[in-house]
């Protein structure tokens, strides 16, 4: 099995709450960045993606807390996907300090729109596998 994409994230002051910790949609928003890398890293261009009436979707996250995150922190995001029957894919995502330990986690049910019929596809890894010259990256042979 492939390693997991990782992407290195600097935790800035402006993401924090008032008691020093990164706020919930600071989660939300380096585990949505992190996902962008790595489907960047598989070659697929979202413009495509999106010349061909498909855009990517979730349906439905989850964070959950393991350890304090505070400011000036450096995480790795571990993003991993994972392909189901249907038509909605998992994203799993580990936030990881540099001790090793794990942070957080966010997942994630994910799909692809027909912006034309506004209804997900069906087997969404077809879809992106056509889309990325390096689908592995994305979990997908």
């Amino acid at each position: 099995m492939l390693e997991p994409f990782r992407v290195t994230i600097d935790i800035r002051t402006d993401d924090l709450d008032l008691n020093g910790h990164v706020r919930g949609p600071a989660y939300l928003a380096y585990a949505d960045h992190a996902r962008w890398e790595c489907v960047w890293a598989a070659g697929v261009d979202p413009l495509a993606l999106q010349a061909g009436n498909l855009g990517p979707v979730n349906l439905e996250t989850t964070i959950r807390f393991r350890r304090e995150l505070r400011a000036r922190a450096r995480i790795d995001v571990l993003t991993r996907f994972a392909w189901e029957p249907g038509k909605v894919s998992r994203v799993v995502q580990e936030f990881v300090a540099p001790d090793g330990a794990v942070v957080a986690e966010v997942e994630s049910v994910s799909g692809l729109l027909d912006l034309e019929s506004r209804r997900l596809v069906p087997d969404p890894g077809r879809y992106w596998r056509r889309y990325a010259s390096r689908p592995e990256v994305l979990g997908l042979p």
